[in-house]
């Protein structure tokens, strides 16, 4: 089988995930669907790794589903699932994994988004926690072109992130959204001119935080995205802050902010 993601997890624990199926714009078929589950199980089980960068690689992000194999995935003759109500991956089924999968990891996940992120490739964008954009960059909820709706996590993802009447347009409509707009309504972060070096940055940053509060922060905001009461989150903040306070990971980060030097934590 011809790789379709290649993982390097440099010295500081950022991970370089991307996906390498360019002379189809990355486009998602069988074999893609599954390394990019299989992605994220090997990375939950990397407790090196502290932040994880995604992207593609040629012109585009993701191209969403390889069209080209559609109606072989449709009919379940392509290896392809016929029936996506089981599931497979706690909440979720083996398609929804390829972006769910992103937010259930640990540690924080940037996107680097440039040519397109389309349907499923946009689906697989919001699995991440940011989303850095080129300014030329198109995303689409592509999913009404071919008679269908979002069903990779798509609905579960943007809830959080675009307002309730514009995630309905798009979705309704299959607009193409490019990166100013695409900032604009939710569904990027930001626009840089060159999104991987940015991320590489970012995630070169974080990864000099402390694990743990990487970690926890990660938690807290999955929680709230998942439209918690106001009295559980109030009560996970507390018994976040709780465990991090006096932990090695803290200490180490003040001790190094008062002695005006680099911190090291360990694993």
């Amino acid at each position: 089988m011809e790789e379709r993601v290649r993982i390097q997890i440099d010295e500081h624990g950022v991970a370089d995930v991307c996906l390498v199926r360019g002379d189809k714009m990355n486009a998602l078929d069988i074999e893609m669907f599954d390394a990019l589950v299989a992605a994220t199980a090997r990375l939950q089980a990397e407790p090196r790794v502290r932040v994880v960068v995604l992207h593609g690689e040629g012109r585009a992000f993701c191209a969403g589903l390889d069209m080209g194999r559609f109606s072989k995935i449709n009919a379940g003759t392509d290896g392809g699932i016929r029936d996506l109500r089981p599931r497979t991956h706690g909440l979720a089924n083996s398609a929804q994994q390829v972006a769910w999968g992103w937010r259930q990891l640990p540690v924080p996940v940037i996107a680097a988004v440039h040519g397109v992120a389309f349907g499923g490739g946009l689906q697989l964008a919001l699995g991440a926690d940011i989303r850095l954009i080129a300014p030329d960059a198109k995303m689409s909820v592509m999913e009404i072109k071919w008679g269908l709706v979002p069903d990779m996590a798509g609905v579960a993802l943007m809830r959080s992130l675009v307002r309730d009447d514009v995630v309905r347009e798009l979705t309704y409509t299959g607009r193409v959204v490019l990166g100013e707009e695409a900032v604009r309504v939710g569904l990027a972060t930001r626009v840089c001119a060159d999104p991987l070096a940015e991320a590489m940055a970012m995630a070169r940053e974080m990864a000099g935080r402390s694990p743990s509060a990487l970690r926890a922060g990660k938690r807290l905001f999955n929680r709230a995205a998942a439209l918690e009461s106001e009295a559980a989150l109030l009560q996970a903040e507390s018994d976040e802050q709780v465990a991090l306070m006096g932990a090695p990971h803290q200490v180490e980060a003040v001790r190094a902010n008062l002695e005006k030097r680099a911190p090291q934590f360990r694993d």
